[in-house]
């Protein structure tokens, strides 16, 4: 019974350090795994990175140490770690495996919100469509079309393609073409053309606008006339200039050509009648 005693209080005293220390390295551990964590999501903070990355990107810091932290005290109790470390990396494998595609939409939406190639409100053109950002998501992009559409792209396409901001610059330049009939006098279409561009209120006077016969047509001298404006206002100039010029070309007397064909019909003798007399 003495010798049985004994044994106890050795095993309990050997195991009770183990477990003691175990316990205290994951105490230690865990309050400087949430440690480090608050520290990097502050950094992230201060570097405005997006809440829904500092949010991510803590928890995945946290429980990723904090298995490191678990798998330390287990081996502080002379348990081999060695399977639980390759159950983890197994684990870890197929994961990623099976979710390739949702991981590099999410690296995707991460340089997204890192480098700021647009922000929400900005009109641009992505992976074949284009609208209004509405939101960044970390695996998908969300926007409104101008026929009031909700387009949701993966992110993945977003940065494995052309990007397009047409509201990252402060002014834009509206591209117009007017053809005139090759009987029509040049000096005076661009005299109308230049007349109709300074009478809009939306044109900038720098940079100053351009028009200049760009090409001879088969039927039309095409002039071309690209006034600057504000990025805010591109449709709305680009409306106004075209029908003030349309009505301006007429009252100035000057064809615009458009695309037309001459019909000739002919009398032909019915010569099979004649022959079936």
């Amino acid at each position: 019974m003495g010798e049985n005693l004994e044994l106890i209080q050795e095993l309990a005293l050997l195991y009770g350090v183990k477990i003691l220390m175990a316990l205290v390295i994951f105490v230690i551990g865990k309050w400087l795994v949430k440690k480090i964590a608050g520290i990097i999501e502050k950094t992230m903070s201060k570097n405005n990175v997006d809440p829904a990355i500092r949010n991510f990107v803590g928890s995945l810091v946290y429980w990723a140490l904090l298995i490191f932290v678990s798998i330390t005290a287990l081996g502080q109790l002379g348990i081999q770690t060695a399977s639980f470390v390759a159950i983890v990396g197994a684990a870890g494998l197929a994961v990623g495996l099976a979710l390739q595609g949702s991981l590099a939409n999410f690296a995707a939406g991460v340089l997204i919100l890192i480098f700021r190639p647009f922000r929400v409100g900005d009109f641009i053109e992505i992976a074949g469509v284009s609208g209004v950002v509405q939101s960044i998501q970390i695996f998908t992009t969300e926007l409104n079309s101008p026929d009031n559409k909700k387009i949701i792209v993966p992110n993945g396409g977003v940065i494995s393609r052309n990007i397009t901001n047409y509201s990252a610059n402060d002014t834009r330049r509206v591209d117009l073409i007017f053809g005139v009939g090759y009987g029509d006098d040049i000096d005076a279409a661009k005299a109308v053309l230049e007349k109709v561009v300074a009478d809009n209120a939306q044109v900038l006077s720098d940079p100053a606008p351009t028009i200049a016969v760009v090409e001879l047509a088969d039927s039309s001298v095409n002039m071309v006339c690209r006034p600057w404006v504000k990025s805010a206002d591109y449709w709305a100039a680009y409306f106004e200039i075209t029908e003030a010029a349309k009505k301006a070309l007429d009252n100035a007397g000057i064809s615009i050509p458009f695309p037309q064909r001459d019909l000739y019909l002919h009398n032909v003798e019915n010569t099979a009648g004649e022959l079936t007399k």
